[in-house]
């Protein structure tokens, strides 16, 4: 999976400053963090609907895989806006594999 998301970032860089009228990335860099902000959002939501339709009826998964991936891209637009490489997020979940959901997050309040 981290090849997968290797070559998205990667591309996702190289279109960051290509023509807007061209490239979606570009586009959404040119509107601006709030623009990508929204695009987040608005996936996270749709990641959510999906989920609990699929929840509340036997319905095919792909919905949900769907709404995911775009979730995922849209992040990683927002993560290279902000400068950050998504391995330092994925170095943050490695970091937290073995300790319980509900120690390591005490441990970020206690700071």
């Amino acid at each position: 999976m981290s090849d997968v998301l290797d070559t998205i970032a990667a591309t996702v860089a190289a279109r960051r400053d290509a023509n807007p009228q061209t490239s979606y990335v570009a586009s959404l860099n040119e509107k601006g963090i709030d623009k990508i902000l929204q695009k987040v959002g608005e996936e996270a939501v749709e990641v959510i609907l999906a989920a609990k339709n699929a929840d509340s009826s036997v319905s095919d998964s792909a919905e949900v895989i769907n709404e995911v991936a775009d979730l995922v891209f849209h992040i990683l637009v927002m993560l290279d806006r902000l400068g950050i490489s998504h391995n330092d997020v994925m170095a943050a979940l490695a970091a937290r594999q073995g300790i319980s959901g509900l120690e390591e997050k005490a441990s970020r309040n206690a700071d």
